[in-house]
């Protein structure tokens, strides 16, 4: 009886080994058909612990969150339990069939392969509005809005969108990442460079929120019609209150991860009026000033002068070209060069445009540069104006005269003479020199050429005394262990006063200084750190109980002050606390 008692015992524990060496890896799905602004889980699940876990690269979607790993390892009625699991949420990029495909992990030198899933994503559905539910809460108290200043401007005038994130004072946001960027076809555009983030109180819909601008462009369309401004998508990680309360009443919260969308805008462009649109009209659109000017109006032949077109004002000064200068061909001209000045801000840009020519002229006469015109569009009005300049006349004093002309003025022809020039017309510039050194120096055997050679051979001795420090201190691995943490509770300790005023990443970076500091005096892990053990162990350093009791209450705070409300000056006492509870603990502790 007692054999086959033993036989039955054998068997079993047989057939739960082998039960147990069977490798299983598998993938799991939260759903097989989702909405476009629904999230999907993804589970990969092994009974076995593995190596080298490779995902597959989520085609159509984009990780949102994760990989989140967890491990459970039990035993029940001596049968051994363990799942090993990596989690992924992902939002759909696009409606589709899509397939995860295959992610794989080694196993004792083998690979195993999950079986493919299908997925279905539709268009967008209704979820249900369940006050309790953090999705339907954030999804009511978060919203990306595009504000366009003018949606039905002429053509080359300035337009600006300004994408402002609005959140309700019961929710907040700790992060956001950029899914979607817009694109502006058929604009010319430029981003406002923006000095931080501002946060800002007002109304969304009647009610009061808090804002702030993540973008400001403006936008000068380039063509007549319809045009789309694609939308600016964010995920972000938002943090909604739930219906647990902590010790002291206050609401908990907790985190859920939400895309937010400006949407499409859709901008229609008028055309500029073809009434009174002068010939030489080149597409210059707003408020401007014209103005044409020489550097000089009386000069000797084979002298430069010059001559200067410029428009200034408020438009599209980058989007049109300036009219040319007309001069007289006995002028050498050459080609202008093109300047800039022009700022760009939300009432569009500002400044001025300018083209300089160089002319110079080569025989003895007056010379007329005749009047030019500019013409532009003028918003205010919506009418074409035309500004012209005044004729410049230059004098040339002295020079050869053009045997050509029978007069002292030059008139303006469209064919072009050789231009006959002095062999002295650029005699001052110089082609050669015959420079040399007044005192010549030599690098060999200086006391810097003898410093050189020997230091190489002085440094050997430093170096190896300075390697076998290195070496003794990197075999100190305990000790090196403790500097390391002593050194991060010191950094979070300054990354906290620096967070002053900023309750949440305040209370972060204290909590991460007092567990480093913890870990570097009591020489415990982080997983050790229960207020017990930590209480515990600076009783057995002959800690007093009034700096442990302070210790564990400053540790306590950085737990709840991120969900109650908190003055600076409240913080300003935490750190100040934290400060002198930690020097207190260094001279106490043995």
């Amino acid at each position: 009886m007692k054999f086959k008692k033993h036989i039955s015992i054998l068997i079993l524990m047989l057939v739960t080994s082998f039960a147990f060496s069977q490798v299983k890896f598998e993938a799991k799905v939260s759903k097989k058909k989702l909405g476009i602004n629904e999230r999907l889980r993804v589970d990969f699940e092994m009974n076995q612990d593995g190596d080298n876990f490779n995902p597959p690269n989520f085609n159509g979607f984009t990780v949102v969150g994760g990989p989140n790993q967890s491990v459970s390892n039990s035993w029940i009625n001596g049968v051994r339990s363990y799942k090993k699991t990596y989690s992924y949420f992902l939002a759909p990029k696009k409606q589709g069939n899509f397939i995860i495909s295959q992610a794989t992990i080694s196993v004792d030198g083998e690979t195993y392969k999950t079986s493919p899933i299908k997925v279905l994503v539709t268009a967008a559905v209704d979820k249900p509005k369940d006050p309790n539910n953090p999705d339907y809460i954030a999804s009511e108290n978060i919203h990306l809005v595009a504000e366009v200043s003018k949606t039905d401007p002429y053509l080359n005038e300035a337009i600006t969108v300004v994408y402002k994130l609005y959140v309700s004072p019961n929710t907040g946001v700790n992060n956001w990442r950029e899914i979607d960027s817009p694109r502006y076809n058929d604009f010319w555009s430029q981003n406002i460079n923006m000095k931080g983030l501002k946060q800002e109180n007002g109304t969304y819909k009647g009610e009061d929120y808090r804002y702030v601008i993540l973008r400001k462009t403006v936008l000068y369309p380039q063509k007549t019609g319809k045009l789309n401004i694609e939308p600016l998508s964010l995920d972000l990680t938002v943090q909604v209150p739930t219906n647990r309360r902590d010790i002291f009443g206050s609401r908990l919260m907790t985190r859920v991860n939400r895309t937010v969308s400006a949407g499409n805008k859709t901008i229609n462009v008028k055309p500029l009026p073809e009434k009174g649109k002068p010939i030489d009209f080149t597409g210059a659109v707003g408020d401007f000033n014209f103005n044409v000017s020489a550097s000089k109006t009386e000069l000797d032949a084979s002298e430069s002068l010059q001559v200067k077109v410029g428009v200034s004002g408020k438009g599209n000064l980058k989007l049109f070209k300036l009219p040319k200068v007309s001069l007289p061909s006995s002028l050498e001209v050459y080609e202008p060069e093109h300047t800039e000045n022009v700022k760009t801000n939300l009432a569009g840009m500002q400044g001025s445009i300018s083209d300089s020519y160089t002319v110079v002229p080569q025989y003895k006469g007056k010379y007329p540069i005749p009047s030019i015109s500019f013409s532009y569009f003028d918003l205010k009005t919506e009418s074409y104006k035309r500004l012209s300049s005044d004729e410049i006349i230059i004098d040339v004093l002295d020079g050869p005269l053009n045997n050509d002309s029978n007069t002292n003025v030059t008139s303006v022809n469209s064919g072009k003479q050789r231009v006959v020039l002095n062999n002295d017309q650029f005699a001052f510039i110089k082609t050669k020199t015959n420079f040399s050194s007044i005192n010549s120096s030599y690098f060999f055997k200086t006391p810097l050429f003898w410093s050189v050679l020997l230091l190489p051979f002085l440094a050997i001795p430093l170096a190896i005394v300075i390697r076998k420090k290195k070496a003794s201190r990197d075999a100190d691995v305990y000790g090196n262990k403790i500097r390391k943490a002593d050194k991060l509770a010191k950094k979070y300790l300054s990354n906290a006063k620096k967070a002053l005023g900023k309750k949440e990443a305040f209370y972060i970076a204290l909590e991460k200084a007092l567990h480093n500091y913890l870990k570097a005096k009591l020489h415990i892990e982080t997983s050790d750190l229960s207020k017990d053990k930590v209480v515990s162990l600076l009783k057995d350093r002959q800690v007093n109980d009034n700096a442990i009791s302070d210790f564990v209450s400053i540790i306590k705070n950085c737990e709840l002050a991120r969900y109650t409300p908190i003055t600076n000056v409240e913080m300003q006492q935490d750190y100040e606390k934290a400060a002198k509870t930690i020097l207190l603990i260094d001279k106490q502790a043995r």
